[in-house]
């Protein structure tokens, strides 16, 4: 009789809603490429060839405008003849914009001024052309990556908005533009209003990511703003899967209109809580947007876009790197850089696996046959019960399933059932009896998993070489505990016995027959 399974913590690591925010396929119809093709040779080259001159004509004036400033006069909002070039240079934006093909914005509710909120929370953000909310806004400041301002032409213009620069690679960055964002903020309204798409990375617009909390620890009131592309054929958004840069502004220049909508929805004052916990503040920011946009939230960030980015590298396909890193991290403590290890890991189980893990190649990683013990082991790692194991799944099994029992107790529990004499180490014949009753190995494994362990080659395995490939390989403490669960979970006529939390052994009557082994709350096995 099959025993029932129940996956620790089943409804907090549930599914995202939307299991990828981060691809997008475009399905052109024959209508479609008429369209494309006839507007690639008459209408598009002329569009893209008055972007160039407008952009040409906006760089020279940025350039001017941000030129010779002392770092006295960087560290303070514009004045002067700086503020007079604004209009003519957003005049000329708009006007990149409106030879793209985005020839009106319909906007919806009111703009705040900067003394009312500082900070403008825009999101989805799905696009470059986003930038578009920032021109019609009046070149306000932005935050924006460091290695923008080096750009040709752009780099120019974002540095007109006087930006709150944002580097990845350097550690003390986030700190300081936290800091940066504080000050500006405190000014009473003698700097722009900040403009900040808190996701920190494009999507598809399918649902809103996490929110990083640079927009709210300052505790200010911000004002949120939903942007729309209302197209009927996408040809706006560009991701890390899906359209490049090129394609997607080629094919947005062949549509005759590009849509784009721009909602100022009511300023959001912060409670004295949201105030003490900025990632209150930021989901529920969060929230209220996605109430406006009718779409969900999930907890994706810009760390599952580097693991799509390792998991292309390794061969496999870009959304099995895609595991709510943000949620991982939070509810399981695991650090992004566990996280890339475990993604090695998971491809050297089984390389080319296109991203699942069946059953076969898990007990190949393990070399051991396909045994009910190994079974049970696999299930509670499938929690989706599809038949295989996916990255997601893989690490959420490790740190519930794997790693509570991997601990010193029921590692020197798991080798004193092979060491029978106490002599301190176990011989090959010690292991293959064990792994021959408990998993039904033939001799000739055991023996190879015998050498795999044997890391000196004395013949021997002692403890610490039990536990250090106990550790490489934490699924092995699990494996040991349901299997003696399994063969002490028994009732008085013999049949096995229900469990429903996958490991404690029960009688039929609740209670724990005398010398079985349960699991406590902190994992280890405890006698009864």
């Amino acid at each position: 009789m099959k025993r029932h399974i129940v996956h620790p913590r089943q409804q907090s690591m549930v599914e995202p809603e939307v299991p990828n925010p981060f691809v997008h396929r475009l399905e052109l119809g024959t209508l479609d490429i008429l369209k494309i093709a006839i507007m690639s040779v008459t209408i598009a080259p002329l569009r893209l060839l008055m972007v160039v001159l407008l952009l040409l004509l906006v760089w020279p004036l940025a350039a001017i405008g941000v030129a010779c400033r002392s770092p006295e006069e960087a560290d303070k909002p514009f004045t002067g003849w700086r503020c007079c070039l604004q209009p003519l240079i957003v005049f000329l934006c708009r006007g990149v914009f409106f030879m793209g093909g985005f020839s009106w914005i319909t906007v919806r509710g009111v703009r705040v001024t900067s003394k009312e909120a500082p900070i403008l929370v825009v999101a989805p953000h799905s696009t470059f052309f986003d930038a578009l909310a920032l021109v019609y806004m009046d070149l306000t400041s932005v935050v924006a990556k460091q290695d923008s301002k080096k750009t040709p032409c752009f780099g120019s213009i974002i540095q007109y908005t006087q930006p709150v620069l944002v580097s990845r690679e350097d550690p003390d960055s986030r700190l300081n533009t936290i800091k940066e964002i504080t000050r500006r903020c405190k000014s009473g309204g003698a700097w722009p209003q900040i403009f900040i798409f808190p996701e920190g990375t494009c999507s598809n617009r399918s649902c809103l990511i996490s929110f990083k909390g640079g927009a709210f620890f300052p505790g200010v009131p911000v004002q949120p703003v939903c942007l729309r592309y209302n197209n009927k054929l996408d040809t706006i958004t560009w991701t890390w899967d899906g359209p490049g840069a090129f394609q997607t502004l080629w094919l947005s220049l062949c549509q005759f209109h590009n849509n784009m909508e721009i909602e100022f929805l009511p300023v959001y004052t912060p409670s004295p809580e949201e105030i003490k916990n900025p990632k209150l503040f930021a989901y529920n920011v969060r929230q209220v947007m996605a109430d406006c946009l009718g779409v969900p939230v999930t907890d994706h960030s810009y760390d599952d876009c580097r693991l799509m980015d390792k998991a292309q590298k390794l061969n496999m396909p870009m959304e099995a790197g895609l595991v709510e890193f943000q949620k991982l991290h939070q509810k399981l403590g695991i650090s992004f850089e566990q996280m890339q290890e475990l993604l090695d890991k998971f491809e050297n189980i089984h390389p080319n696996n296109g991203g699942q893990i069946t059953l076969e190649q898990f007990a190949s990683y393990l070399q051991l046959p396909e045994s009910p013990a190994l079974q049970e082991v696999f299930h509670l790692y499938d929690r989706d019960g599809s038949g295989t194991i996916d990255f997601r799944e893989y690490v959420i099994g490790l740190m519930l399933v794997s790693h509570p029992v991997n601990s010193e107790d029921n590692l020197q529990h798991a080798f004193k059932l092979f060491d029978s004499d106490n002599k301190g180490y176990l011989t090959p014949e010690e292991l293959q009896k064990i792994l021959r009753n408990a998993f039904s190995m033939e001799d000739e494994q055991a023996a190879g998993l015998f050498q795999d362990i044997d890391t000196d080659k004395d013949g021997r395995v002692t403890y610490d070489d039990f536990k250090a490939y106990a550790v490489e390989k934490p699924e092995y403490a699990k494996l040991f505990m349901t299997y003696h669960d399994m063969s002490t979970s028994t009732t008085s006529n013999g049949l096995p016995v229900a469990h429903s939390n996958g490991g404690d052994c029960k009688g039929s009557n609740g209670n724990v027959p005398k010398g079985s082994y349960t699991n406590n709350v902190d994992g280890k096995l405890k006698a009864q």
